[in-house]
């Protein structure tokens, strides 16, 4: 029986194989969906950002994107220095990392945690491409992409309650977008004074946590949060625009020392040309070095005079004389509105003689460009003395703040307060998706002051001074700082728009008596404002 049902079996099988195959074939062939249709094919060429970005995600970004540049050289180089990067990266991290430990580890009860191994392993990371940006502030801003799947040894040994608990790190993977700022630029090498480090978004973090040997974060849950922990607790830290302060130099040191003062007095001004409605002109003189971030000095407003005489005198301190030049320039004063130029023109200082007084009669332009055709036209003459005194040696060590005395707050400013101003200068990248006619609102204890709006300028000037007389020094406080955007036409439909903000502590302000920034506005590509403050007491 055992025997007679196996053969049955087993042709019972065969045949149901046999039908099954031929049934399917039946259907596949007769039986075929209707609403199955087509792949469609499309050129590369013809897709869209989003699309290629999810087709083809390891291209580099220098390839997906214009803004970075191709850096290769950096990812040869880093891979041959590693070994030494990594030993000077470690020392920092644990200089960095002991005293943020030591402060935090009360709040946890824990005894004591300390490095048993700190190494970054043998795989350098690689940048895809970078952003670089040059600003007029003596600073160079990089933006690389950054990748590392690294495989570091980090051993943590941790001290709580009579227990010692190893945790190790592994497998860390960290992709992340930095933004590197060297700055100041100064004379003296590596050419910068200090790095700055803060991140443009929140980085991604991923990584193996060992505990006598297991894996936490295969357990549920804990992973994500873990993640997540990491990601808010390093953006509250560095991202921007917190940063990180690396110093270099001495920035006093590395700076050029200044070597000479150089008197002005400008005398007077002849034939200059009317400006005004009523056919006159209310011209003062603007006065500065060059490679120099003081404020100009600027003359008194002589008003409806097309021959003004000044003889009023300045001192200016010099760092370079054989390279800087006096910059003269002549602006008719407007009570509402921009100040017009009415000339300009400038005097290298390697020109004057050490010691002696030299009274130059100089004409006035309308801008050093020598192919500006409109230079030929007379704009009128600008009569100054110069005599430039260079120090001794043993002049060199004075201390030349004394030379720009801070100005003082005026008279019935409040005991133990003071005046803060707050300059506009200009803007630069700043632009709107709807309209462009950019202005700057100015948000502090509840007021709020606005500059002038310039149309259709994505690199407006303002050059706007605001006062706010405070009863004590604002040194806890920010000032919020917005760039707008009004419709110049009548409607409702998108009559304002934001193009980037910041917000100032007025704590360096207030110690320091007077800051003059670019700042990159918050909310905007490439948006840059330029801020200065100054905090006058009585």
């Amino acid at each position: 029986m055992g025997f007679l049902s196996t053969i049955l079996g087993f042709c019972g099988f065969g045949v149901g194989v046999s039908l099954g195959l031929v049934i399917g074939y039946f259907l596949f062939i007769y039986f075929q969906p209707d609403d199955v249709k087509d792949p469609i094919v499309r050129p590369l060429i013809e897709q869209d950002t989003e699309t290629l970005q999810r087709l083809l995600p390891e291209i580099p970004l220098w390839v997906k994107n214009p803004d970075f540049e191709r850096v290769d050289w950096i990812n040869t180089f880093l891979q041959h220095m590693w070994p030494y990067l990594d030993k000077a990266i470690c020392k920092t991290a644990k200089n960095i990392a002991k005293p943020i430990i030591a402060e935090q580890i009360p709040k946890y009860k824990i005894d004591s945690v300390e490095f048993q191994k700190l190494t970054l392993g043998t795989l350098p990371p690689t940048f895809q491409g970078m952003k670089v940006y040059v600003t007029d502030e003596k600073e160079l801003i990089m933006e690389p992409s950054l990748k590392w799947a690294g495989n570091p040894n980090v051993t943590v040994a941790v001290k709580a309650f009579g227990l010692k608990a190893t945790v190790q790190v592994v497998d860390l993977q960290v992709f992340a977008s930095p933004r590197i700022t060297l700055k100041p630029l100064v004379p003296s090498f590596p050419c910068f004074a200090n790095i700055f480090v803060s991140l443009m978004e929140k980085p991604h973090v991923d990584f193996g946590l060992k505990l006598v040997g297991a894996d936490l974060m295969s357990i549920p849950g804990l992973y994500r949060l873990v993640q997540e922990l990491i990601k808010d607790q390093v953006a509250n830290m560095y991202l921007w625009p917190k940063t990180l302060e690396i110093p270099i130099l001495d920035e006093s040191k590395a700076m050029k020392r200044p070597v000479g003062i150089l008197h002005v007095k400008v005398v007077r001004a002849m034939k200059l040309k009317k400006k005004d409605l009523l056919g006159a002109s209310d011209p003062y003189v603007k006065l500065k070095l060059t490679e120099d971030k003081v404020p100009s000095k600027k003359t008194t407003v002589k008003h409806r005079n097309l021959n003004p005489e000044w003889n009023e005198e300045f001192n200016v301190v010099v760092k370079d004389p054989e390279s800087q030049v006096l910059e003269l320039n002549v602006y008719d004063w407007e009570q509402v509105g921009k100040h017009e130029k009415m000339g300009m023109n400038v005097i290298p200082l390697k020109e004057l003689p050490p010691d002696e007084p030299k009274e130059m009669t100089i004409n006035l332009l309308k801008s050093m460009d020598p192919d500006d055709s409109l230079n030929g036209k007379s704009r009128g003459q600008l009569v100054v003395e110069l005599t430039y005194k260079p120090f001794k040696e043993e002049e060199i060590t004075v201390n030349f703040e004394d030379l720009n005395p801070a100005q003082t707050a005026p008279e019935g400013t409040p005991d133990g307060g003071g005046l803060l101003v707050v300059i506009v200068h200009e803007a630069q990248d700043v632009e709107g998706k709807h309209h462009t006619n950019p202005y700057v609102r100015i948000l502090f204890r509840g007021e709020e002051r606005k500059t002038k709006a310039v149309k259709k300028n994505r690199d407006p000037r303002w050059e706007e001074e605001f006062n706010f007389t405070l009863d004590e020094p604002p040194t806890d406080e920010k000032m919020h700082i917005e760039v707008l955007s009004a419709s110049s036409r009548i409607g409702l439909l998108h009559p304002k728009e934001s193009l980037g903000y910041i917000d100032i502590s007025l704590a360096d302000v207030v110690s320091n008596k007077r800051i003059n920034e670019k700042y990159h506005l918050i909310d905007s590509k490439n948006g840059r404002i330029q801020i200065e403050m100054q905090w006058r007491t009585s």
